[in-house]
């Protein structure tokens, strides 16, 4: 009869010290900068006075909530919040699947590598350079667009100052700037199939559109399920820097969501409490859909993230 040797913690620790001290530093900065900020969360149920202190200041519980919730700029900031993001998951979610898969199937060396350079060099363009770009493209007096517009015999458009155009400028530049860099995880996930599977079905007489059908889309599945629910656990979070950058007082109406509501009450009206409750109120939001949509991949599927 074998003997199961069994070890306490503490000298599980001591055997494999050397990777509990590897551990150490990024749980060390994990502790600090994630868990550590969240002592401040209190504030969004006081009211909070910078000469009084987190401590100091008085209890109002669920006050600074109720009035977000009845103020008028509620609706509008949530709808275009929502709005803003699903335009973008349903438009943006497939094209680096589609991307990456195009580029699966290329052939040619060389092509296939000027096609990844270019649509990955976007990337890294920084936001404020990448704003001011897209203002000049779409700009009434000498934007590329306009002045297509102009020689087909139309009346120039001011996009950026017509909210109906904001959601579609916002959403597709940045599919733009980010398709390239998003299906690298594809292209990694389709390489990793197994090639006698495309031998396989070649002698079977699959085409390519079979091929993709039957062994690229089931082989990255779990990677599209993975991404789709971290992608729905921010559904309220909308990149601030770009939308504040292409923000003005005529499509404010449009643009105007959570992240930039959040700026200006609580930093330009100095109203903390209310600005942190708005934040936590869009925070708790994320991690139910988070849960809600793992919760339905689990069940409808094998995959997903716990």
């Amino acid at each position: 009869m074998r003997t199961v040797n069994v070890r306490s913690p503490l000298q599980r620790i001591r055997r494999n010290w050397e990777l509990y001290l590897i551990m150490l530093l990024p749980m060390l900065i994990i502790f600090i900068f994630s868990y550590g900020p969240m002592f401040g969360v209190q504030i969004a149920f006081k009211d909070f006075r910078p000469r009084d202190g987190i401590w100091g200041s008085p209890w109002v519980g669920l006050a600074h909530f109720k009035d977000f919730f009845s103020s008028y700029q509620f609706r509008r900031i949530l709808v275009n919040t929502i709005g803003i993001s699903l335009y973008g998951l349903i438009a943006g979610f497939p094209i680096p699947i589609i991307l990456a898969i195009l580029v699966n199937e290329t052939s040619n060396r060389t092509f296939k590598k000027s096609v990844q350079l270019i649509t990955f060099a976007p990337h890294f363009i920084s936001t404020v350079v990448m704003t001011n770009m897209i203002l000049m493209f779409i700009s009434v007096y000498g934007g590329p667009i306009n002045n297509l517009i102009a020689s087909l015999g139309a009346e120039r458009i001011d996009f950026i100052a017509k909210p109906e155009y904001f959601k579609s400028i916002f959403v597709w530049t940045g599919i733009w700037q980010g398709m390239g860099y998003s299906s690298i995880i594809y292209i990694a996930a389709l390489s990793a199939i197994d090639p006698s599977l495309y031998e396989a079905a070649t002698i079977d007489g699959a085409n390519k559109f079979q091929k993709i059908r039957h062994i690229d889309l089931p082989g990255i599945a779990p990677t599209i399920v993975i991404l789709l629910i971290l992608n729905s656990g921010s559904i309220m979070n909308v990149g601030f820097e770009k939308i504040f950058l292409m923000q003005n007082n005529l499509n404010i109406s449009a643009s105007d969501v959570i992240a930039t509501y959040v700026y200006r009450v609580g930093l330009e009206d100095a109203q903390y409490s209310f600005s942190a409750a708005v934040g936590l109120f869009n925070s708790v939001i994320n991690a139910v859909l988070l849960v809600i949509v793992n919760q339905v991949a689990r069940k409808l599927g094998e995959t997903s993230l716990w």
